[in-house]
């Protein structure tokens, strides 16, 4: 058959790097130097979440971005001067669903941000169970105001139950950007590390809730009650909790767990 009969290549640009070290799974925002979201970054970001939550290797997830001055600029805005206002609007539903299967992930999640973290950026960030910051790497916020728009993937929603109401409505509608250390004292940012072997610092603090440090099934249950039972009737809480709890009493970790105990021993979890 003539070369000339076959159809060219449509070979996808690599957005999103995925790889497993010592059960943490690692996914990397990769169009720097801003790691901007794209309709494709978000197609690849959801295939990556599937893959954390699906892969028995993994018992911890990291996201972060490639290179040292952007965590994620947010949303590309080249990307939505093109789409139409419907396009617009699926685009933000894509990548809504997108951050509800991260959140709701049975694994912790945790978001090392590397630089600047704004916009669409920190949204992301904020589906996150854990977010750690490096050092004076830059600077984080939701500015979307100034571009006469609102956060729309799940920032209004996302940073008030984090900061709480007033608060959030203040750093939404002035578009304040602030520092790592003023997040932290918010409550927006978990822990703040140095700069240097940031990553390393970040990977060894993920590996404290792997097998045999902790008892993963455990985590990913407190992280799961927690998240589904943030804003249903305390009853409903209290039954998902229970449920939750029987399922860990069901688990070798936690046979493993109450043995230790009683033989006065560390506990050797093994993430069954």
């Amino acid at each position: 058959m003539s070369t000339a009969s076959q159809p060219a290549s449509t070979e996808v640009k690599r957005l999103i790097n995925y790889r497993t070290e010592s059960g943490v799974a690692v996914i990397e925002l990769n169009d720097p130097p801003a790691n901007t979201c794209s309709y494709e970054m978000n197609r690849q970001l959801d295939d990556a979440i599937l893959a954390a939550r699906m892969d028995n290797e993994a018992y911890v997830v990291v996201l972060t971005g490639v290179g040292e001055k952007f965590f994620c600029a947010g949303a590309d805005i080249q990307m939505l001067t093109r789409m139409d206002p419907t396009f617009k609007y699926y685009f933000c539903l894509h990548a809504n669903e997108t951050l509800l299967r991260l959140e709701n992930t049975p694994k912790l999640v945790i978001a090392a941000l590397n630089g600047h973290c704004v916009g669409g950026g920190l949204e992301v960030a904020m589906a996150a169970d854990l977010r750690i910051a490096r050092k004076d790497a830059g600077k984080i916020g939701l500015p979307e105001v100034n571009l006469g728009v609102l956060p729309g993937t799940g920032g209004t929603q996302r940073l008030s139950r984090i900061v709480g109401k007033s608060k959030a409505i203040e750093l939404m509608v002035t578009g304040k950007i602030f520092s790592f250390e003023d997040a932290k004292q918010l409550g927006l940012i978990n822990e703040i590390f140095e700069r240097e072997n940031f990553m390393q610092q970040v990977m060894d603090y993920a590996r404290q809730f792997c097998p045999p440090n902790k008892a993963a099934k455990a985590v990913g249950r407190i992280k799961r009650a927690v998240q589904t039972g943030w804003e249903i009737p305390i009853e409903a809480g209290l039954a998902l909790e229970r449920e939750n709890q029987q399922l860990l009493f069901e688990s070798e970790d936690a046979k493993e767990g109450l043995a230790a105990y009683i033989e006065k021993r560390p506990a050797k979890f093994a993430g069954k």
